[in-house]
């Protein structure tokens, strides 16, 4: 595993579902955000994570720990975890600040992506030297 980067995200009212509590449909939408953070703090993106190749997400999934409530301010934390040939898999450990709870967990894998000939590639290396130091 990589040393964890940490984003912040605040909860907003779009969030929300009838409950009062986060949807659960957002906590995919929490990883993308620091996901995209943790790309953009090497010069990447998902749409570029070097030679040209953009990620696709495969395969994700999250565990909701605690309620997440309108406001709560939140640290996801973002760590690369398992790298196996076409295949990488960010980890996300996410802390409410005002109590220090973990409030959510999930992984999201990813493949490599050539958009200009539409089919999987190998991760590029700008990715894996930026991602796994």
């Amino acid at each position: 595993m990589t040393t964890p980067f940490t984003a912040p995200y605040t909860v907003t009212i779009g969030d929300i579902n009838y409950g009062r509590h986060l949807g659960n449909d957002r906590a995919l939408v929490i990883f993308q955000e620091a996901r995209i953070r943790y790309l953009e703090s090497f010069g990447l993106s998902e749409g570029n994570i070097g030679e040209g190749k953009g990620l696709v997400v495969v395969e994700a999934g999250c565990r909701y720990l605690r309620e997440v409530f309108l406001h709560d301010e939140l640290e996801v934390q973002v760590t690369l975890g398992e790298v196996q040939g076409k295949k990488a898999t960010f980890l996300f450990a996410v802390t409410r600040k005002g109590d220090g709870q973990q409030v959510l967990s999930g992984f999201a894998a990813i493949l490599a992506f050539d958009y200009a000939e539409r089919k999987v590639a190998e991760l590029p290396e700008p990715f894996l030297a930026a991602c796994l130091k």
